[in-house]
């Protein structure tokens, strides 16, 4: 029977010591949990490791390679449908990425580090191909210089990259 508060008597209250520990330890839980939601929020906000939000460093990457693969005749530019050959401008995008290569060293985490690096290689090797391919062209008289008048010329793809 509780007792009557009429009587002058106020009901005991007992307190459990266990569930007033894990009462405080579950807060404390939630706690650490909202604190680092937070900081992994601001971390994504500033750029961070965390979610590297719309666009990151392979984003980068992948553009200035593929913009060079178009001027190597690898991607059919997206208005014709129909492949660019413009060695310089290729060469551009892997100077490019080749900057980025030197002025990155030691900033980079590996897995960025052995893309950048991978990607260069074969964009080196496809442009000297690829530029051979348009010299002997030249030379056998399939091309005039003139058909790659500022460096471009609209030509079928050349082979796939190995």
């Amino acid at each position: 029977m509780s007792p009557d508060p009429a009587d002058g008597q106020s009901p005991k209250l007992i307190v459990d010591d266990d569930w007033k520990r894990e009462a405080q330890a579950e807060k404390a839980k939630l706690a650490e949990q909202e604190k680092a939601k937070q900081a992994k929020a601001q971390e994504a906000a500033l750029g961070g490791e965390g979610d590297e939000g719309p666009v990151g460093f392979d984003d980068l990457i992948k553009t200035l390679a593929s913009q060079a693969m178009m001027y190597l005749g690898y991607v059919p530019d997206p208005q014709t449908g129909k492949a660019i050959v413009a060695p310089e401008y290729a060469r551009l995008y892997i100077d490019f990425m080749g900057v980025l290569d030197e002025k990155t060293k030691g900033n980079l985490t590996d897995e960025e580090s052995k893309m950048l690096t991978a990607m260069l290689s074969e964009l080196r090797m496809a442009f000297v191909e690829v530029s051979k391919a348009v010299a002997q062209a030249v030379k056998e008289g399939k091309i005039k210089p003139s058909d790659m008048a500022g460096g471009m010329m609209q030509a079928p793809p050349p082979p796939p990259m190995a």
